[in-house]
């Protein structure tokens, strides 16, 4: 008998004892459910006859959950709903359709904000953040975790195990998020963090998990032997403590761990492994995982056929389920298997397909958001000092009052005592002046550190758009020059990829055009040269060279009066109108309209610059003029962004004497207002 067939037989006897024991149960609630006489009861028994079948029988597991359905609608109660909701999104979870359980999470939000239920609702966050980070989209769903951590932190003067709980999860699923960005020691900071709390509130399953994903982090960083040692005792403690959702995960990982290490029987016999476990609930991610993991065993084999059927299942999964993480690692295989078969039409094709997802996951903006994180909580610990502090000192200034009191006593009763307690004052004010100074000094320190971390997040912001926004037409450029000189690209595909990258150097050079602009205005080299300037025709100019260099299909309508005349920078209102009116191209579809209307008040112009685009999330709005944030997503055509240019609208907006701000409504548009002097 073989090792593999050693293996299964001991899988089965060990899910032969605990099916016994689940099934008795399942029976009892089935009885109950006979004689159940309430609504609310049988609602209770269904849900709970689903959780007992999840991983024996999911299609029965499903049924029941739909039998409770038409129960809780005829409830009608949020808590019946929210029970459901929650049932049928974990359910999704185990089948790996993350996009339908979101649907189902964000349900369960909208039901206990209406309920007020704190804790249940930080929970019902943390899921839907796990759902975002499982699709790939690690900025939202980083988002959601953080909002669940501070929900459940600041619940209560002293949090409840519940709490506590719900903060070891979200630390933990931000660990993982900082894990797939490669950020390793932020990861392993909120990984440990997370096991610490599990360890303080008695949470056993938090060792598991914790080992599970820590073992995932060094197998990234290429600390083979740590990972396995990791990964063998998550995989012990989750069949100890029977979480049958974690042990697949686990041998998943270890099959990924033996791949890395060459050792490709020992992987495969993993992959088999979670492929019979997944089958019996149809988890369709897990599936396509491991038959992304079996197709490099394959490539690496040199079976190539079968190599290229199990990459194409995975990717064509991956696509359906909307999972942009998994999505990602077939684009970046195909191109590797493409290009060792000498196909580099193809080979090209996968790459450029990577790249723009890649781009797009790991974005400037996401890496600054998640960064601020450790920020975060370095300043909430130094707020608790300074409200420690500011408690000593009214401590201190209650006992001088009190003092002062009794040494004024003391000089109507006793006239020798009067140079003694004239003295005492004079040290008391002394003191307090010297008190004073310190305070304006500490004060001068924190206005001077603030100004270093500003001026620090510029450097690396900078540091980070140059990597991410520079080298990409660059690396187009060379992947094209070479395919010209290896005779591999007809001419039709040069035109076409010409025009890609036309449209990556506009992009770029409108990044150094405002990258530069920055640059200038943190070292306070710019200066602001007011004039009469007539509106219509800045508008005029802005357009023209819009059309030039973005030849979207795009009506651009300037609805400025010919005569109206501003007291502003020209190179200000060139800047501002064309940052504007790109960011509108960017998010209006084509066939779409953009218009510029401008309104006298009584001492400003008020100019508008509109779309009939898809407009801006209420979540994100407060963002797009953050100094330090930077945000940006792809736009209707896949258009890149740095996030720099609102930024740079609002700096130089404000430098000449005005004010910017937004309206948006999804689905029918944004509008952008600023203001300018009257010339």
């Amino acid at each position: 008998m073989n090792i593999k067939n050693t293996l299964y037989i001991l899988l089965l006897s060990l899910c032969g004892v605990s099916t016994l024991f689940a099934q008795s149960k399942l029976d009892s609630l089935k009885q109950q459910l006979t004689v159940a006489n309430n609504d609310s009861l049988r609602l209770l028994i269904l849900l709970s006859m689903s959780a007992e079948s999840e991983y024996r029988d999911y299609a029965l597991s499903s049924q029941y959950t739909k039998d409770a359905s038409p129960i809780a609608d005829k409830i009608n109660q949020p808590w019946a709903k929210g029970k459901l909701f929650l049932r049928m999104g974990f359910l999704e979870t185990m089948r790996g359709n993350y996009a339908e359980a979101l649907k189902y999470h964000l349900e369960c939000v909208k039901i206990y904000t209406q309920m007020k239920d704190s804790s249940r609702l930080a929970a019902s966050l943390v899921d839907v953040g796990s759902d975002y980070r499982d699709m790939g989209e690690y900025e939202e769903g980083y988002i959601y975790m953080i909002k669940s951590y501070q929900m459940a932190k600041n619940h209560r003067d002293i949090p409840t195990h519940e709490d506590s709980l719900i903060m070891a999860v979200a630390l933990h699923n931000i660990g993982t998020v900082f894990t797939e960005l490669e950020q390793f020691d932020a990861a392993l900071g909120h990984l440990q963090a997370s096991a610490k709390i599990s360890e303080e509130i008695g949470d056993e399953e938090g060792l598991p998990y914790a080992c599970d994903e820590i073992g995932e982090l060094y197998r990234r960083k290429g600390d083979f032997k740590q990972s396995e040692q990791y990964l063998f005792t998550g995989l012990k403690e989750a069949r100890r403590l029977k979480i049958r959702f974690l042990v697949p995960r686990i041998q998943s990982r270890l099959a990924n761990l033996y791949l890395d290490k060459k050792d490709f029987p020992k992987s495969l016999l993993y992959y088999d492994s979670v492929i019979e476990q997944e089958q019996t609930i149809n988890n369709r991610f897990g599936l396509a995982a491991c038959a992304l993991g079996k197709g490099k065993v394959m490539s690496r084999s040199g079976n190539f056929e079968k190599a290229q059927k199990l990459y194409t299942f995975s990717l064509t999964t991956s696509r359906e389920l909307k999972a942009r993480n998994l999505e990602l690692l077939c684009y970046k295989e195909l191109a590797l298997f493409y290009e060792v078969k000498g196909d580099f039409a193809q080979s090209l094709y996968y790459f450029k397909q990577h790249d723009a997802l890649r781009d797009s996951i790991f974005s400037g903006s996401a890496m600054e958001k998640l960064s601020q994180n450790q920020v975060r909580f370095e300043l909430d610990n130094k707020n608790t000092e300074i409200e420690e502090l500011s408690q000593a000192r009214l401590l201190q200034n209650s006992e001088i009052k009190r003092q002062e009191l009794i040494s004024n006593i003391l000089v109507i009763v006793v006239a020798l005592t009067a140079i003694l307690l004239f003295t005492v004052y004079r040290s008391g004010s002394r003191r307090k002046r010297i008190n004073g100074l310190l305070l304006e000094h500490q004060e001068e320190i924190k206005k001077r550190s603030v100004e270093l971390e500003q001026l620090n997040q510029v450097k690396d912001k900078f540091f980070s758009v140059i990597s991410h926004d520079l080298r990409s037409p660059m690396n187009a450029l060379a992947g094209t020059l070479d395919l010209l000189e290896q005779k591999h690209i007809t001419p039709d595909e040069f035109r076409d990829l010409s025009k890609n990258l036309r449209t990556q150097f506009n992009h770029t050079r409108t990044l150094i055009n405002n990258l530069l602009n920055w640059t200038l205005l943190q070292m306070d080299k710019l200066t602001i040269q007011p004039e009469k300037v007539s509106l219509h025709s800045k508008v005029e100019e802005s357009f023209a060279t819009i059309r030039m260099l973005y030849p979207k299909n795009i009506l651009l309508e300037n609805e400025v009066n010919a005569g109206m005349m501003v007291f502003a920078d020209a190179n200000i209102i060139n800047l501002v109108l064309r940052n504007l009116i790109l960011n509108a191209v960017k998010f209006t579809e084509s066939g779409g309209r953009i218009w510029i209307t401008a309104k006298e008040e009584a001492k400003e112009i008020i100019v508008s610059v509109s779309d009939n685009g898809i407009g801006i999330k209420p979540e994100v709005r407060d963002l797009l003029f953050e100094k330090t944030s930077g945000y940006s997503t792809r736009g209707t055509a896949n258009e890149k962004g740095t996030g720099l240019g609102l930024i740079l609208c609002k700096e130089f907006v404000e430098k000449n004497g005005g004010r910017i701000w937004l309206e948006s409504e999804l689905g029918k548009g944004t509008t952008f207002y600023f203001t300018l002097p009257k010339g």
